[in-house]
């Protein structure tokens, strides 16, 4: 049963997007009004994290832009998974990191491409999509970048010989080939950056609920539930 006082503190509100298979409706739906209806590798997390807190909660997933908006506003509200920057550094107060997008370089089943570094793969065709922050980085850096609208092809691409290789996470990469295609095992050929990821609360959350949560991830850190849910997934 909760103490009292933690009964009487504020219910949050969390946000989150589509982004298989770290969150995703379970009904294939484009947004979700409940924690039921969504799942995921980050909100098994942050409902890990909230459970342990002891603190009331609602789910909701929208576009992130909604949700950004909307957790960057409003008190007692948050948003995940997120990146940090210095702008999101003054919008919200970060719990974490839960865990990392490993940008990876795939190869099509069955290939033999072995590189060691981003230097080694200037000599393939390289699969990206426009407007991806990863993708522009590394046609910054020389590389040979073929992009387009949608990387839902890209997994077919490969497959077809139309790129070598393919830029995508180390987790949802396999996850969207096989979803788009049934193109399953994927060859992971370089792993060349991490970025963390966080639970974004409103700085203006309630102090006892904030810290709450901050010490419910610190004991899910320290005694290795986070950990162990994490490769749970294959990470």
């Amino acid at each position: 049963m909760q103490p009292i006082w933690a009964a009487e503190m504020p219910k949050v509100r969390l946000y989150t997007e589509q982004f298989p298979p770290y969150n995703m409706t379970s009904n294939s739906e484009p947004f979700a009004h409940s924690a039921d209806d969504i799942m995921g590798l980050c909100t098994d997390l942050v409902e890990a994290i909230m459970n342990r807190a002891e603190v009331k909660f609602e789910m909701r997933l929208r576009n992130w832009s909604a949700g950004l908006s909307r957790a960057s506003q409003k008190p007692n509200h948050g948003l995940f998974c997120m990146a940090r920057n210095e702008e999101r550094d003054k919008q919200f107060e970060m719990v974490g990191p839960l865990t990392s997008l490993r940008w990876t370089l795939f190869a099509a089943p069955g290939s033999d491409i072995k590189v060691k570094s981003l230097e080694e793969a200037k000599k393939y065709t390289i699969g990206g999509y426009d407007g991806d922050a990863m993708t522009e980085k590394l046609q910054k850096m020389g590389l040979n970048i073929s992009s387009i609208s949608n990387d839902r092809f890209n997994p077919r691409r490969l497959e077809l010989g139309q790129i070598d290789l393919w830029i995508s996470d180390r987790l949802s990469g396999p996850y969207v080939a096989a979803d788009a295609f049934d193109i399953v095992d994927m060859v992971p050929v370089l792993e060349f950056e991490r970025m963390d990821l966080y639970l974004g609360m409103n700085p203006e959350t309630d102090p006892r609920v904030l810290d709450r949560i901050k010490e419910a991830f610190r004991t899910l850190k320290s005694n290795g539930t986070i950990s162990d849910m994490v490769q749970g997934y294959g990470l």
